[in-house]
């Protein structure tokens, strides 16, 4: 019997994961992309990872890799979206906040998703009705809360929308401050920790975010865990909105849009 979807989204994430996890505090490879931009062997090893766990088992589906890329002609609607070491800049410098994500569009929508952490041993997935956390074999549905107040700001360029929005600026807001405490992990697996409740919210600027490979995974599981997912002008991701805001709650969600629209109108 075919391995379902979703399960094969695990067991390629954690594939990734078990090279990122060998191969931390090694001498590694660098391979410049763009300025302050590079991979590391160990990018490259955990894609081909993955890529052998679902080339076998999908061998007519499309596959869109951050390092190499899209391989596959299938025109069953179908498309992998992997990137094998979210956080390379923290992995290099050994700093154990990184994330291996693997997510599964479907026609347009991402249907299932996983996200692990090396280091926790811990896999956030989604089968796209409900979202869970695998520990040691045993899942736990996610619950997401706003709890602790902790609000991650992805603070790397490019800043596409600075003209109307900083995440920095944001940080230095009074009404930020009276409400939340940043965070700054610079990996997408902050984005699964809201939907886990470890986080109130999440937000990064950029465009069209909603199916690349750093943020499908995150973004399925916040959704499948009933997290508000919008750009950071509200409007919802497939409707073109830039950059990302994700919040445990409804409450949250109005409150940073308030902050993000406040930096709007200081500059008119």
């Amino acid at each position: 019997m075919s391995i379902a979807d979703h399960a094969l989204a695990i067991e390629a994430a954690e594939a990734g994961a078990a090279v990122v996890r060998s191969q931390y505090g090694s001498s590694l490879t660098r391979f410049m992309k763009t300025a302050g931009d590079f991979a590391t062997t160990a990018d490259v090893e955990a894609e081909k990872a993955i890529l052998d766990v679902l080339r076998p088992a999908r061998p007519d589906d499309v596959v869109l890799a951050e390092e190499s890329g899209r391989t596959g002609t299938g025109g069953n609607g179908r498309m992998w979206l992997v990137d094998p070491l979210c956080g390379t800049l923290n992995y290099a410098a050994r700093t154990m906040l990184a994330s291996v994500n693997v997510a599964l569009r479907t026609g347009t929508h991402v249907t299932v998703a996983a996200s692990a952490d090396p280091f926790s041993n811990e896999v956030f997935w989604t089968d796209g009705i409900a979202a869970y956390v695998r520990r040691a074999g045993e899942d736990e549905r996610l619950a997401p809360s706003a709890g602790s107040t902790l609000v991650d700001v992805n603070l790397d360029p490019p800043f596409p929308n600075r003209n109307v929005f900083l995440a920095a600026h944001l940080l230095a807001d009074d009404g930020f401050i009276e409400q939340f405490r940043p965070r700054v992990v610079s990996t997408s697996l902050a984005v699964a920790w809201v939907a886990a409740g470890r986080r109130a919210a999440y937000i990064t600027d950029g465009h069209h975010l909603r199916d690349t490979v750093h943020f499908a995974a995150g973004i399925a599981l916040c959704q499948a865990a009933g997290c508000v997912v919008t750009g950071i002008d509200g409007q919802p991701l497939h409707a073109g909105g830039n950059g990302l805001v994700v919040a445990a709650d409804e409450r949250t969600h109005a409150a940073l849009l308030t902050l993000i629209r406040n930096q709007r109108t200081k500059r008119d």
